[in-house]
This record gives structure tokens, C-alpha cells and sequence, in this order.
């Protein structure tokens, strides 16, 4: 019977990891790519920017409950690694946060594409955690 409990929970675990893989490709793939083609640069950046820090809370936290339910499960490294994936997608907030120029005068331009080059990129590194998360929890490693 607990080998069934363990199988159901890393189960879920895995599952959840898919699910937080599917959300890094919507928001870091597609709605870039749709962004891009059917706006104006500066609407687009800011549509991607708004589309990164809404979605990585909830898939932080779908990562966070599977690493709960990994370690659960018996999968220490996998929910080691989902917790790894889960802070990284916190620090999109970090990341796109807005930020007042120190050097620059009032009036100037920010350079927000650096911001969100280096929240997308950070996104794809933790999106293939999130799928080493997921292939660990169905393997039970």
C-alpha cells in the first residue's frame, strides 16, 4: 500500500512539472513570438514583460507543490530539483521589477530589453528543470 502511495504521489509530482513546463512555453515561446508579429515593439515588450511576472507565481508554485509531493514520494532528488526551478521562476519578479536610474538624468530612456532578454532566458534554463523534475519524479530518483 505505501508503494502505491509513493507511486500516486511522484505521479502527481511529475505531473505538475508538465504542467509548469507547459506555462514556460506559453509565456516564454508563444506569446513572444504572437507578441512580436502582431504589435508594436514597445506594446509588445510590455505585454511580454506583464505576461513573464504574471505567469512565473503560479508556475513557481505548481513547482513548489511538486517538490513537496516528490520528497513526499520518495524522489529527493527530483523535488531538490523542482524547488531549484521554483525559486529561479521567483526571480522573474526580481528581474523585471521596475528600477529608478541612478546615473541617468530625469527624462531618460530605461533599457528594458536587457531585463526581459535575461527573464526569458532564465525562464528556458528552469523550464529544462522543470523537465528534469519531472522525468526524475516518474523515474522515483
Amino acid at each position: 500500500m505505501l508503494d502505491n502511495l509513493r507511486n500516486i504521489l511522484t505521479s502527481f509530482a511529475a505531473l505538475l512539472c508538465g504542467f509548469a513546463v507547459g506555462g514556460t512555453w506559453i509565456g516564454v515561446v508563444v506569446v513572444p513570438n504572437e507578441s512580436f508579429d502582431h504589435m508594436d515593439h514597445t506594446r509588445a515588450d510590455r505585454s511580454v514583460r506583464e505576461t513573464l511576472v504574471a505567469a512565473s507565481t503560479p508556475i513557481a508554485i505548481m513547482l513548489l507543490a511538486a517538490s513537496v509531493l516528490a520528497v513526499l514520494g520518495g524522489a529527493l532528488g527530483a523535488g531538490i530539483v523542482a524547488a531549484v526551478s521554483a525559486f529561479g521562476y521567483f526571480t522573474n519578479r526580481w528581474t523585471l521589477a521596475p528600477r529608478k536610474p541612478r546615473s541617468a538624468p530625469p527624462g531618460a530612456r530605461q533599457r528594458k530589453k536587457t531585463q526581459r532578454v535575461v527573464a526569458v532566458a532564465l525562464s528556458l534554463i528552469f523550464g529544462l528543470g522543470s523537465i528534469a523534475a519531472g522525468v526524475m519524479a516518474a523515474l522515483q530518483i
